[in-house]
């Protein structure tokens, strides 16, 4: 078989995981497709992706279209001749690119397919409350996350993992899985498995604001999934209630207990140096928060400064 020449795609650290490791394993990366550099921080400087740094401390060629369709990029593909492409944490691709190698495309996505297809995968398993999850290699097709698995493995959620560790954990996983896939694919033995639609699919939606608000109605565990299934990013917030201010503060970090009383949903009792708010079977002990234009503050820290009323609540 002739040797593998693989242009691979990804913005963030996640992605140089998996491109560091390709790399361990002497594979040849013709190349590497980024986003474009971004403004970012109060001088809105220009900031290079995670995978763009490097994949310059590497010594590796550096693409950055803002346009997939366009001539140029066509030009840059039939210069760098990749003959597989890899997709790890990137955007949607064209078909003129996916279909462009002898040996398609493959993408690396953070669930077991086709459960979590989207976006945001690593959140949503935690703030549905999984128990399981995984990594799962699959060769790119006209939709979103749909194509035909080359291989999976499962992974198990613990109940005090957050977004963050379980990003790390499923990073590193993700890596030896994209290793094996390649082995599969030099050997020539590549067995598919067709993803199969059933109506008890969950997605992996994008995260914005809506989605990311703690719903105080909801279930003690409910809530103590939301917030870790947003930690460390993008954050679950909240509206604090606290006398005549009505303040929007994210929740870093959270405990739980499970008991029964007669406070109202929301209502924030102060304990021992403990900040904990009413839910409907039990508390959400909150360990970390941040108020608008403060920096994140361990409760106890704030509790040496900040007050709060006899009526303050979460809404």
């Amino acid at each position: 078989m002739t040797p593998l020449r693989i242009l691979f795609m990804g913005t963030p650290e996640f992605a140089v995981t998996i491109l560091d490791k390709i790399i361990q394993e002497n594979y040849t990366v013709v190349g590497v497709v980024t986003a474009p550099d971004k403004p970012a921080g109060r001088g809105q400087k220009l900031r290079k992706s995670a995978v763009k740094l490097f994949a310059e401390e590497k010594g590796i060629e550096v693409l950055q279209p803002t346009n997939l369709k366009s001539d140029d990029f066509q030009e840059d593909l039939n210069r760098l001749q990749p003959n597989l492409n890899i997709v790890v944490a990137f955007r949607m691709l064209p078909k003129k690119v996916w279909n462009f190698p002898a040996h398609g495309t493959f993408n690396l996505h953070a669930s077991l397919l086709p459960q979590y297809r989207g976006a945001a995968p690593i959140n949503w398993a935690i703030i549905n409350g999984e128990t399981t999850t995984g990594v799962t290699t699959f060769f790119i097709d006209e939709k979103i996350d749909t194509g035909s698995v080359i291989l999976s493995k499962e992974l198990d959620i613990d109940e005090k993992d957050n977004a963050g560790i379980l990003h790390d954990k499923l990073m590193h996983e993700g890596a030896n899985l994209v290793v094996e896939t390649l082995q599969i694919i030099e050997s020539g033995n590549v067995e598919l498995k067709k993803q199969h639609e059933s109506a008890d699919l969950k997605t992996a939606y994008k995260l914005v604001n809506e989605n990311t608000k703690i719903d105080w109605t909801k279930s003690t565990k409910e809530i103590y999934n939301h917030i870790r299934g947003l930690s460390p990013y993008p954050v679950a917030w909240t509206q604090l209630e606290n006398g005549e201010e009505v303040l929007r503060c994210k929740i870093q970090q959270a405990g739980y207990t499970l008991e029964k009383h007669n406070l109202e949903l929301g209502k924030i009792s102060l304990l021992e140096k403990q900040l904990l708010v009413a839910t409907k079977d039990g508390f959400i002990k909150i360990e970390e928060l941040q108020l608008p234009g403060k920096r994140k503050m361990k409760t106890k820290d704030l509790l040496n400064g900040y007050q709060f009323t006899e009526n303050a609540k979460m809404l």
